[in-house]
């Protein structure tokens, strides 16, 4: 995946500043994808520059805020990109290799960062589920909706399996060694 394409598709949702777009980054897609409000910013104007968006000052705003809305050469570009699908990613999971180098060495210590890691699961689930009853308790009636949902449940589910793996990890860890 790709910064632009996550801007250009929050930006199709409601155009916005780059202050809102950062925030509103922050609560949603940011869940899945990170970029620092800096990284936002850059991207904002090379998107701007390839003349995908385009800014206008921002009326009554502080300072030098500009409303960003996505051109109709945006709106091509992030429709070719979504029906380009990439090929699966692989798992790149730090934790994943720790375990294996536990194996190899043995005891490390790495129980307290498990437990720690585990505990970040756990707050990242309750969020999701927090979003899920907030934004989808009354259902979802329209295609958008539906899928909007699909992503947050598939957050959902990938911490659901992640803290499985890290609670069976920290079993594991704590059977005796050779």
């Amino acid at each position: 995946m790709s910064l632009p394409h996550a801007l250009l598709t929050a930006l199709v949702e409601r155009p916005s500043t780059g202050a809102e777009l950062a925030r509103r980054f922050d609560r949603s897609i940011g869940y899945f994808w990170q970029a620092t409000h800096q990284q936002i910013y850059r991207e904002l104007g090379r998107l701007e520059e390839a003349g995908w968006v385009l800014s206008t000052p921002e009326e009554g705003g502080k300072g030098r805020q500009r409303r960003y809305q996505v051109l109709p050469a945006g709106r091509e570009e992030l429709r070719r990109w979504t029906a380009d699908l990439d090929e699966p990613a692989g798992l790149r999971d730090g934790l994943m290799v720790r375990l294996r180098a536990e194996a190899a060495l043995g005891p490390c210590g790495l129980e307290a960062a498990l437990r720690r890691r585990l505990d970040a699961y756990r707050e990242r689930l309750a969020l999701y589920r927090s979003l899920e009853e907030r934004d989808f308790a009354r259902g979802t009636d329209t295609r958008e909706r539906k899928l909007q949902h699909l992503v947050l449940r598939a957050g959902i589910d990938g911490m659901t399996l992640r803290i499985a793996t890290a609670e069976q990890a920290l079993a594991l860890l704590a059977l005796p060694g050779p």
